[in-house]
């Protein structure tokens, strides 16, 4: 007889399939589970150590809880996967992880009801996890609502502002902390050293378990035992102490080991049945069964393909050039050291964002503030407003959280500080909460900010260069990935503020451009005077704000048309400036504006192919500018007769 046995993973097309497993099946499902996210994110890519963290206890979230009609709030959803196997979105839909046709790497409410609220931004679960609360008690419904939250989720402002009103707005909330002492990077600050203190302290558990227990052992011990959390949280802890979560009026248990299932389905069932908020405290282990991703959380955070058997990264192709976030690290470096103003900030991303040379050289001058870009910005204004010269790079997406501190903080009162913004444009993977599509439109309105864009590495490190010697509020941003193989000099240049570069006269059509799309420009204007024999200019834009808006307005005076092109919505993007530039200068020069539509864009395989859904490829764009050139010749040769 064979020993072969089907996987059960096969067999689960949804919660009822978890429910209807024996107990003693559950070990062996968690062990296809990690087999499965192992083997899929080798290949495409993905959020390994998170999802290998929470295997258990998301099994045991669907043993105990009924999904969709129970909501699962998982805050930014990188710990998802387990959750989209268990909800019918395995096989081919989840082999194609992160791509065209494939699962989202997030959380989202299109892809399936059991996904109530959508994330991809860290610190949102609690938040909305109260506010759907919160709607239930006013409906009159009785259905639960879990939040899962990491513990770097509490280094987030909105989550601390959540925690405030959780029991002012409901007396139902189940609350899971999913302690594994990372975010991206390790967690830092007093609060990642409390829940430390807290996961590590067994009198501290044992306590409150023995005085629980002997009241609730007595009649009306439940009662009993409620007056008795209360008394204990209004006298200040005088003889046990609260943990924080219970002077927010949480009910604290734990911690317990997330690997449990027995623990897990029993302080589960327990917090189902409670009718006060509770939070369950489970300690996990972030990467469990990849040792790889033991031994190297943060660079099993999220990760492109890698060898599952030594879980190295895989090659890049010969003669990839480094990336942007490669060269920012080394500038940042050399930079720091030559001017002991300079500092690095990030939140929870040092790799990310190249920030991590920095911390290995100079570790004075660089700054983790955990997953809290808004205190980011504003620590940033306060160093700069004490003379030193802060640089934060941040993710373009996740600068949109720190728009207030950015209008209010630093360009009100004009102060140096520098933002280099990773990811501008496309990041196809992870899709619409990680593309960096708007923030040149929520920018160029604000008074005193200059914001560049470079066209390959050396210009990056000269804007660096620029923004740091400006005195005011600069922003740069730029592409995530591979730089063009251009050679940084040994001397970086000050740029001249609002000065576009002329790459390529031309006298029928000139073409500005932005970063990456300088490529697609000056490919276009080679492919216009082969095939249609027209003079075509190139200018690198350089600056978004403030404009060239002299070399704009000599230009549109004598060529008859302009093609802005920028990796950006259009909407209030670069080409809406360049209008309005000319509108302003009474230009009626004819322009024709490439870039993304008001939408949000969704995950795909890589950037060509998101281009070409949206009418960006080379061929799209090439033929809109020969549309347009041919409509203006018609349109001049009727106005002739």
């Amino acid at each position: 007889m064979s020993d072969f046995q089907p996987r059960l993973l096969d067999g689960i097309r949804g919660p009822a399939d978890v429910k209807a497993l024996a107990q003693a099946d559950l070990a062996r499902l968690a062990h296809e589970i990690r087999e499965e996210i192992i083997s899929v994110t080798a290949r495409q890519g993905g959020h390994v150590g998170p999802n290998l963290g929470v295997v258990e206890l998301t099994i045991a979230l669907h043993r105990v809880f009924d999904s969709p009609r129970d909501s699962f709030v998982f805050d930014v959803a990188h710990q998802g996967y387990v959750h989209k196997l268990l909800t019918g979105r395995g096989g081919e839909f989840f082999r194609n992880l992160r791509h065209s046709g494939g699962a989202s790497g997030f959380l989202s409410r299109p892809e399936s009801p059991h996904d109530p609220f959508g994330a991809g931004h860290a610190g949102t679960a609690l938040s909305a996890a109260l506010g759907m609360a919160t709607a239930r008690d006013l409906r009159g419904t009785h259905e639960h609502v879990v939040a899962v939250c990491g513990d770097a989720a509490f280094t987030c402002g909105i989550t601390l502002e959540a925690l405030n009103n959780v029991t002012a707005s409901t007396k139902r909330l189940i609350v899971v902390l999913n302690d594994n002492q990372w975010s991206i990077a390790r967690n830092v600050g007093a609060m990642a050293k409390y829940l430390n203190r807290l996961s590590t302290s067994s009198a501290y558990n044992r306590i409150h378990h023995d005085l629980e227990k002997f009241f609730t052992g007595l009649p009306h011990g439940h009662e009993m035992n409620q007056l008795w959390m209360k008394w204990k949280r209004e006298t200040k802890d005088f003889f046990v102490n609260s943990s924080l979560f219970e002077k927010f009026g949480l009910r604290y248990i734990g911690p317990i080991d997330g690997h449990d299932f027995e623990e897990l389905q029993k302080n589960l069932e327990f917090a189902r049945q409670s009718d006060v908020p509770v939070m369950i405290h489970v300690i996990t282990m972030k990467g469990k069964g990849l040792e790889p991703a033991i031994v190297s959380p943060e660079k099993f955070h999220g990760v492109g393909g890698f060898d599952p058997m030594t879980g190295d990264s895989l090659k890049p192709k010969a003669g990839t050039p480094p990336s942007y976030q490669d060269i920012f690290g080394q500038a940042m470096v050399r930079f720091a050291g030559d001017d002991p103003r300079v500092v690095g900030i990030t939140g929870a991303m040092p790799s990310g964002t190249g920030l991590s040379k920095l911390a290995a050289e100079l570790p004075h001058q660089f700054f983790d503030v955990g997953i809290a870009e808004e205190h980011a910005a504003l620590f940033a204004a306060g160093m700069a407003a004490k003379g030193m010269r802060p640089v934060c790079a941040i993710y373009s997406t996740f600068v949109q959280r720190a728009y207030d501190p950015i209008i209010h903080d630093i360009a009100l009162q004009n102060l140096p500080v520098t933002f280099c913004m990773d990811r501008a444009g496309l990041s196809p993977n992870d899709g619409p909460t990680h593309h960096g599509l708007f923030d040149i439109a929520f920018l160029r309105c604000i008074p005193n900010v200059t914001i560049m864009q470079p066209k390959d590495e050396d210009e990056l490190v000269d804007m660096l260069h620029t923004g740091l010697e400006l005195g005011s509020p600069a922003f740069i941003r730029y592409p995530r990935g591979p730089g063009l193989g251009v050679t940084v000099k040994d001397k970086p240049e000050r740029l001249e503020i609002g000065h576009a570069e002329v790459l390529r006269e031309g006298s029928n059509i000139v073409l500005w451009a932005l970063g990456p799309m300088i490529q697609d420009a000056l490919a276009m204007a080679d492919r216009l005077r082969v095939e249609e024999n027209l003079s075509v200019g190139v200018v690198n834009a350089r600056f978004i704000r403030p404009l060239d808006r002299t070399l704009l307005l000599s230009q549109a005076a004598v060529v008859p048309l302009i093609v802005t092109l920028e990796d950006h919505v259009l909407a209030g993007g670069f080409g809406s400036s360049v209008l309005e530039a000319l509108q302003e200068g009474d230009c009626a020069a004819a322009v024709e504006r490439i870039g993304w539509p008001d939408k949000f864009v969704e995950h795909g395989s890589n950037v060509e192919s998101l281009r070409a859904a949206y009418g960006l490829s080379p061929d799209e764009m090439h033929r809109r500018v020969i549309d347009r050139w041919k409509n203006l010749s018609a349109e001049r040769i009727e106005a002739d007769v």
